[in-house]
């Protein structure tokens, strides 16, 4: 390559800009090449320019030889280290072959035979077929690492004949986002779990739904007799109905009964966004989880309830238990702060009613529904007091467990304004 004429900044500068889109020049062979880019350093004193002079040099010998980045600053290393940059003519070490074809070729004959075990299993079975069954052609190959052997059937040799089992892929969902739901600080950021009643004599109990906000801790129990869309539908639907304020996401675990496409065709058509727990992240539907226990296990307990009587659970739920989570039982808060290593450290220092925490939200009015509003909210909080509520909940309950006709049912005993009553 004869680039004579080129010899200052402003004209490479020029070169480049003409010849921006246009075709790559190339060396007649490596040797040539390396000659020239040896002497393009010299003339324009490469080593001694500044760090953009050195970009527009490497520049253009890209456009002149078609070598990547990387290949001319390997290059230019040996011309800094070495003066001149030399082709490499030695040929590089390589260690002898232990293994032939005719050893790979028993490996397959081996692998195919067994339908590949692992690699210890394998070599077992080498060194048998030489020490126990005395077949001299396995000398060699009895000797090999486990790790080399796995090594062996990387070859093009062992691919091309030896038999190969496909191995089940994961069926992906794409259904929901994963991901940990960041709720802004606003209420309409839901976590739901399903928990179950229990088996008895090979026949399912109920399930309960619950739904919790992330901010506001305002949660919604349901009942339902089976986790099938017939019966699950209805009631997500019922119980999102029943939160005063706008939804905007609705995150669960990766079970069926909530990722599949009947489930995702009625939050789209709410426009509500779903998304799911990421693997190994426990804590993603942590909030959902503490409550099952606080609130259902405490007042449902852990013996089997038949799926007969969820319609009745369910009613319970939206007229006495619902109100009461809501409006007459206090939930703890958390204040976080960050220490000077930036660990968080929570403290729940604050008790307050989900609905206060709702009211005490700036701009509150903003998060309800079209057609509620606080004053009516005001009305079912304050209507009756909390231990008034509380107990008319609890007598409600202790019905609704008396309507469970059955020896077989247990339930804990409940402590009313009075003596305690065991149902």
């Amino acid at each position: 390559m004869n680039d004579d004429n080129v010899v200052t900044m402003e004209q490479i500068k020029e070169f480049l800009r003409i010849n921006k889109e246009g075709a790559e020049f190339a060396a007649a062979n490596k040797q040539e090449r390396n000659s020239w880019i040896a002497k393009t350093l010299d003339k324009f004193g490469y080593f001694k320019c500044r760090k953009k002079e050195k970009t527009i040099v490497k520049n253009y010998i890209k456009k002149m030889t078609g070598l990547s980045k990387m290949q001319i600053k390997k290059l230019i290393r040996k011309k800094r280290k070495f003066g001149v940059i030399n082709s490499s003519s030695g040929k590089r070490h390589r260690f002898a072959r232990i293994y032939n074809p005719a050893d790979i070729a028993l490996l397959i004959k081996t692998d195919n035979f067994h339908n590949r075990l692992s690699g210890p299993a394998t070599k077992k079975i080498l060194i048998r077929e030489y020490e126990t069954f005395h077949k001299m052609e396995y000398k060699n190959i009895k000797e090999i690492s486990v790790s080399h052997l796995y090594n062996l059937r990387a070859t093009r040799q062992y691919i091309s004949h030896s038999l190969t089992v496909e191995k089940t892929n994961p069926t992906k969902v794409l259904i929901g986002q994963r991901m940990k739901p960041d709720n802004h600080g606003i209420p309409g950021f839901l976590r739901v779990d399903t928990v179950h009643q229990g088996d008895l004599d090979k026949e399912k109990g109920v399930y309960h739904i619950n739904i919790v906000d992330e901010i506001t801790q305002w949660e919604i129990i349901g009942c339902v007799e089976k986790i099938s869309e017939q019966y699950l539908l209805p009631l997500l639907a019922a119980l999102l109905e029943q939160f005063p304020f706008v939804i905007i996401n609705f995150h669960s675990d990766n079970g069926s009964e909530y990722i599949n496409k009947q489930v995702a065709q009625m939050l789209n058509r709410m426009m509500i966004k779903q998304t799911k727990s990421r693997a190994r992240q426990h804590n993603d539907n942590a909030l959902a989880e503490g409550k099952n226990n606080g609130s259902i296990r405490k007042n449902m307990g852990y013996r089997f309830i038949g799926k007969e009587y969820a319609p009745a659970i369910n009613e319970f739920y939206k007229e006495f238990f619902n109100p009461y989570l809501n409006y007459h039982r206090p939930c703890g808060y958390a204040t976080i702060t960050t220490d000077k290593k930036g660990k968080e450290k929570k403290k729940y220092d604050t008790y307050q009613m989900p609905y206060e925490r709702l009211k005490s939200l700036s701009g509150a009015e903003k998060y309800l529904k079209s057609g509620i509003t606080l004053a009516m909210l005001d009305k079912i909080a304050y209507a009756q007091s909390d231990n008034e509520f509380a107990e008319k909940m609890q007598n409600k309950k202790v019905e609704l467990f008396n309507s469970f006709k059955t020896s077989k049912l247990q339930f804990p005993t409940i402590f009313l304004s009075r003596a305690p009553v065991t149902i």
